[in-house]
């Protein structure tokens, strides 16, 4: 089977690796143009495109793949994708975390199938990782579903799911997660070469939706619950970071654990070497690893060696 390829980050990558090394030719590889990135926002290459360029893969980069776009340069780039992907002999697109809407034209050219991480119909949408963890789901996984126009609506091809640890960040459980979609999608690109793969539509019940992670959401409101924060503390790490006003000074907070406790919400109950224990609006929240703007993130013992807290609150 001949496998175009879409992605952009390293959740992507990972998969895309897995079909390389499964032996399945990749006469195309689409991911979203080169951003600007680091201290010197220099422009740099997506992880799939890093990937792709290393092994010999033909890569393209549209701007857009809606070829109705009201942006001349962005409908451009897509007539010549769109040009590009008819004139190959691919068998199946396999899509992942690629960051483009991908129009009817698109779906209809050769099937279409997507590595979502979630267990489907629950969290469809942007940041399903994130959002499981920051809603105290017990398990995420992955969903190899055919595309459709919808968001993410199209029939399920295979499903697995793993458990969300009580330790899990976003980062670690991408981490999981990527190679769960990237050892399953070989599965489901064998079966399809087969004809043994079955799609299967998704339920209507369990629907819900997995908002895109914004910076304003960082923002923590001692006034809930000490677990509540703990899990969005997780779900944000590493991106955006949690953070907690203190004293004026937005400060970073990576990782924490509920504990027992009580006081005025953002009151400051102990700070020692074992923690910083701010009281919630419920328990209290002990904070094990924080970082000051400019600084590095530190265990909580180092952070107070430059950062007293006597007297102050979190806000």
């Amino acid at each position: 089977m001949k496998v175009v390829f879409a992605g952009t980050p390293e959740f992507a990558a990972v998969a895309l690796r897995a079909i390389h090394e499964a032996g399945f030719a990749v006469p195309l590889v689409l991911t979203q143009p080169d951003r600007p990135a680091g201290r010197g926002m220099q422009l740099q290459a997506s992880s799939v495109k890093q990937y792709a360029l290393a092994h010999g893969m033909p890569v393209a980069q549209p701007l857009s793949l809606r070829t109705d776009s009201k942006d001349p340069e962005r409908a451009e780039q897509a007539r010549a994708a769109h040009a590009q992907l008819l004139a190959l002999n691919y068998d199946v697109m396999v899509v992942a975390a690629y960051g483009l809407i991908l129009p009817r034209s698109t779906l209809e050219i050769r099937p279409c199938i997507n590595i979502h991480g979630s267990l489907l119909p629950r969290w469809r949408g942007a940041a399903p990782i994130h959002r499981a963890i920051e809603a105290g789901d017990v398990d995420a996984g992955v969903t190899i579903m055919e595309m459709e126009e919808g968001l993410d609506t199209g029939p399920m091809l295979l499903m697995e799911g793993l458990p969300i640890e009580g330790t899990d960040t976003t980062g670690t459980l991408h981490d999981k997660v990527a190679a769960l979609g990237a050892r399953m999608i070989v599965e489901a690109l064998r079966k399809m070469a087969a004809g043994e793969l079955v799609a299967t539509p998704q339920p209507e019940a369990g629907v819900t939706y997995a908002a895109k992670i914004t910076k304003e959401e960082a923002k923590l409101d001692f006034a809930l619950p000490a677990d509540t924060l703990a899990r969005k503390i997780r779900a944000f790490n590493p991106f955006p970071g949690a953070n907690g006003l203190v004293d004026g000074v937005a400060v970073k907070i990576w990782y924490a654990e509920a504990v027992d406790g009580s006081g005025a919400p953002g009151q400051v109950l102990q700070a020692d070497a074992d923690g910083i224990v701010v009281a919630c609006g419920a328990g209290a929240l002990r904070l094990i690893e924080l970082q000051k703007p400019g600084g590095k993130r530190l265990a909580a013992a180092e952070f107070l060696k430059g950062f007293a807290l006597a007297g102050l609150t979190f806000s």
